[in-house]
């Protein structure tokens, strides 16, 4: 069999396997394809997934938002936002990517294969929502709503017990929101390491004045750990300074 038989038969095995209801074989195989083995591959033409990403990311967004918003007709924005952040979140993806051994059919460059990138958080939430990207593409909403829901049951399961992670970025939204408008935002300051082993440093600034910094594996855990950190600070010091 030729190296492009091969996959396809990895995927067509892979989707059987865990129920993926996608047709077209070669856009799942994009969806599970990371953009280091692209970019070794250029003269290929291998496209990786990063605007599935992008579209299953707003997918995911929508459906859990929608489901939010029925189930508790009650709850401010604020609390449907916290909500929504904690069944989208990293981890949670991450952690459903793991439970169909994604992983194990996702195509690194030689860099992430060797640091373990099968298994790193960031890469694999990236790639299930590449998937779900490529369900909404090639089937329908509905499709793509089934699959969420089946999916992150557990995490909206946890919802519902009043046991989700804080969403620090909301949190300082609202806080800062008593003082007015204010101009929030989230600069990137450097990253550190190797493209496989990133480490990224952000800052907040408040209206043209640093206020705090976070760190992380990403820039969205940078970004929370930041706004933590604000958070503290300003609750401490009484509100926002002008």
């Amino acid at each position: 069999m030729t190296p492009s038989e091969v996959r396809r038969k990895q995927i067509q095995d892979f989707a059987a396997t865990n129920h993926i209801p996608v047709r077209d074989h070669s856009l799942l195989s994009t969806a599970l394809t990371h953009t280091s083995y692209a970019n070794e591959h250029r003269q290929q033409g291998i496209h990786d997934n990063e605007r599935l990403e992008f579209l299953g990311d707003a997918v995911l967004d929508l459906v859990i938002g929608e489901y939010l918003f029925r189930k508790y007709p009650a709850w401010p924005e604020g609390d449907l936002t916290r909500a929504k952040a904690s069944a989208v979140c990293e981890p949670a993806l991450a952690s459903c990517a793991r439970k169909f051994h994604l992983g194990e059919t996702l195509r690194l460059g030689k860099g992430e294969e060797h640091t373990g990138g099968r298994q790193r958080a960031s890469i694999l939430a990236d790639a299930f929502e590449a998937v779900v990207g490529a369900i909404y593409l090639d089937t329908s909403y509905e499709t793509a709503t089934e699959f969420i829901m089946e999916h992150l049951k557990p995490y909206l399961d946890l919802i519902d017990r009043g046991d989700y992670t804080r969403d620090y970025k909301t949190e300082l939204q609202e806080f800062l929101q008593q003082d007015g408008d204010v101009d929030l935002r989230y600069n990137l300051l450097r990253d550190e390491g190797p493209d496989h082993d990133k480490t990224f440093y952000m800052e907040v600034e408040l209206n043209g004045e640093a206020v705090a910094s976070g760190v992380g594996k990403s820039k969205k855990a940078a970004a929370q750990q930041a706004a933590q950190a604000a958070l503290q600070k300003l609750e401490t010091n009484g509100g926002a300074r002008s």
